[in-house]
């Protein structure tokens, strides 16, 4: 996959926000370039090990309604940006790249496993990467990073508005009953409904939609091979 040069990721702190606030204004926050009929759709996740600075990510394309795999690409690099709420694109970004080069199928639309404008600047992880890969891109994320809202009804569908600075910043969806909802927010080049639509669409029984629950499994499966190696080779 093409991946835009849009910055340098080796930077300071406070240049990684002015990036944040150029950034947004390039933000597509309607339909624009996902096929009417979803074909492939991709799911991204990032893990690593509890103080470790080594980061594993994984990128599967899936067919859709299918949802069964095409294609699944992983990296893995070393981490020196640290820990800081709301730049986690400066310190996942590189290596989610990395593995999205591999790709050889671009897909219709990416789900990532973070937020996309549900964020402090209106730039999460989701929207990002949707700008670097110039894809429509969505964020369903386990939990809120900002805003607040209604507890959603309790039946797949129900949804409640998340608001932020008296902005629609996502919908906090309900996926599955008698679970905890989801956090859903454009990413980049994808509408409010059809991001809602795409994610519940995606759901196969399970909290999370299969894109990014594959990708889940996939990464963390890549990093116990990884720690399991070490182990037995000392390497």
């Amino acid at each position: 996959m093409n991946i835009e040069p849009l910055h340098d990721w080796n930077i300071r702190y406070d240049r990684a926000r002015e990036i944040q606030n150029d950034l947004r204004e390039k933000l597509i926050l309607h339909n624009e370039d996902i096929p009417d009929k979803i074909q492939t759709i991709a799911g991204a996740d990032i893990s690593y090990a509890r103080n470790s600075n080594l980061f594993f990510a994984a990128v599967v394309i899936l067919d859709f309604p299918t949802m069964a795999i095409i294609e699944q690409t992983s990296s893995s690099g070393t981490v020196d940006f640290p820990y800081i709420p709301g730049l986690l694109t400066f310190r996942e970004g590189p290596i989610l790249l990395e593995a999205f080069r591999k790709v050889s199928l671009a897909p219709d639309v990416i789900i990532f496993d973070g937020h996309g404008i549900s964020h402090p600047r209106g730039i999460g992880l989701a929207s990002h990467m949707g700008l670097f890969l110039n894809i429509p891109a969505i964020g369903c994320a386990k939990t809120r990073l900002v805003g607040s809202y209604d507890e959603a009804g309790n039946e797949p569908g129900d949804f409640s508005p998340l608001v932020y600075n008296g902005e629609t910043r996502g919908a906090v969806l309900r996926t599955k009953r008698n679970v905890n909802p989801v956090f859903v927010s454009q990413g980049h080049k994808v509408g409010f409904e059809r991001a809602i639509d795409i994610i519940l669409s995606s759901c196969r029984g399970y909290r999370l939609p299969e894109p990014t629950r594959k990708a889940h499994l996939a990464v963390n499966e890549i990093r116990l091979k990884h720690i399991h190696h070490q182990a037995h080779t000392g390497i």
